[in-house]
């Protein structure tokens, strides 16, 4: 078998037909290119939206929730023990929401191998006190290097610069809805009253958006010694410990453990943003869905311009068979023409997809829900252009096999004979 005989008829027999190879190779770009793009562009976007959330979302979450005693006052009862009981209006437990030996539980954190960092925090609910109106409010008091740190709390700080909450004592990072509602500018002092009946002003040193109205026009930033002064607590007073790991989807079993060794609650973040991740698969799923149907459809566009050309060719296939050339021999010619075009095709597919990806990537996006968001999101993950160059390669062979088999099966006698 010369393969450099049957490489050169396979190129005569392409560029006898050079139009309709190139419509064939056409369609394999633009549906590379498509493809490509696509991805690229739903996978930014996706991206971009869980970042929303799960940027600012801890792996695993410590707290004490507020919830209902286990054991009630008639269970406790020597007459009523072996009763059955029917309990209504149940009430919480007189629980607190301070994390006990909050300081022990963290240098235990900090030592475990497979924690990457914490974040302490304080979750406050207060009013801001905006003339005779009480606007509802919460205040997450923050370390707020280490929140910077670990979930990018500068990107989402839209003005100002969040260290002076660090720098600048009793000051306040507002949430972006909240300010405008209060008229509240960088430099002003807001009042916010706390649910105990505390007041304090705060100076507004920056603002904060997070892309989602509802939470900015309630939320707001402080220090956590700003935020155990305005709630008359002590410097070890800490309701949540937000833990980032280095693995997150060893979240959920650690979640269980530190629950049990703790002896607090613990939510990861598999769990508190499900929502997030199925709506991503979702979205990820019609986008190679899209992508591989525009794959076929090129590829029948391969299936039917081979078939043409083999009933076009019957008399040349006829005497390569006649002269010596073997049924595979036949089959290796077309399947090389097949395989032609999805190379160049798929090269030209590939090429193009990334100058269409660079060429979004710079459209100008502004929003006001996402200050830091210039251009439309691009993904430009090389996973993407290998499955595109693999596609190509699988559906041109196959549009390609089936074309073959017939033209090595032609019987050279019956053609010549015919003609």
């Amino acid at each position: 078998m010369n393969f450099k005989l049957i490489a050169g008829i396979s190129k005569s027999l392409l560029l006898a037909r050079w139009k309709q190879t190139l419509v064939a190779a056409i369609g394999v770009t633009f549906s590379i290119a498509m493809f490509v793009t696509l991805l690229s562009f739903m996978t930014g976007l996706n991206d971009m939206l869980d970042g929303l959330i799960l940027n600012r979302s801890p792996h695993i979450k410590l707290f004490n929730e507020i919830k209902p005693s286990k054991i009630q006052p008639i269970e406790q009862a020597a007459e009523y023990r072996k009763s059955h009981h029917f309990i209504q209006s149940v009430k919480p437990g007189a629980g607190r929401l301070e994390l006990y030996n909050v300081g022990a539980i963290m240098k235990t954190l900090e030592n475990d191998p497979e924690v990457l960092g914490l974040a302490p925090k304080i979750t406050a609910q207060v009013f801001y006190n905006v003339g005779a109106i009480d606007m509802t409010g919460i205040i997450n008091g923050i370390d707020v290097e280490a929140e910077n740190k670990l979930f990018l709390f500068d990107d989402y700080v839209s003005s100002g610069n969040y260290i002076d909450l660090k720098n600048i004592p009793n000051s306040i990072i507002l949430g972006k809805a909240a300010a405008e509602k209060m008229m509240a500018r960088i430099g002003d002092v807001v009042q916010v009253t706390t649910a105990a009946g505390e007041r304090m002003p705060l100076k507004v040193v920056g603002f904060f958006q997070s892309g989602l109205a509802d939470v900015d026009k309630v939320q707001s930033y402080a220090s956590l010694t700003t935020t155990q002064k305005l709630l008359g607590k002590p410097n070890t007073y800490i309701t949540d410990i937000y833990i980032k790991l280095k693995d997150i989807s060893r979240a959920p079993a650690l979640a269980k453990s530190y629950a049990g060794l703790f002896n607090l609650d613990a939510e990861d973040i598999q769990t508190a943003n499900s929502q997030f991740e199925t709506g991503s698969s979702v979205r990820n799923t019609i986008s190679y869905a899209v992508g591989i149907t525009l794959l076929i459809v090129a590829g029948f566009g391969i299936y039917n311009i081979l078939n043409m050309m083999i009933y076009e060719k019957m008399d040349s296939i006829a005497i390569l068979k006649a002269t010596g050339f073997s049924g595979n021999d036949v089959k290796r010619i077309f399947i090389g023409i097949a395989l032609s075009i999805g190379i160049f095709g798929g090269i030209a597919g590939l090429f193009f997809g990334f100058l269409l990806s660079a060429t979004i990537d710079q459209v100008p996006f502004n929003t006001a829900a996402l200050p830091t968001m210039k251009t439309y999101p691009i993904n430009y993950n090389p996973k993407f252009y290998l499955i595109g160059c693999v596609f190509s390669l699988i559906t041109t062979y196959l549009a390609g096999m089936f074309p073959a088999r017939k033209a090595s099966k032609i019987d050279p006698v019956i053609i010549i004979r015919g003609k």
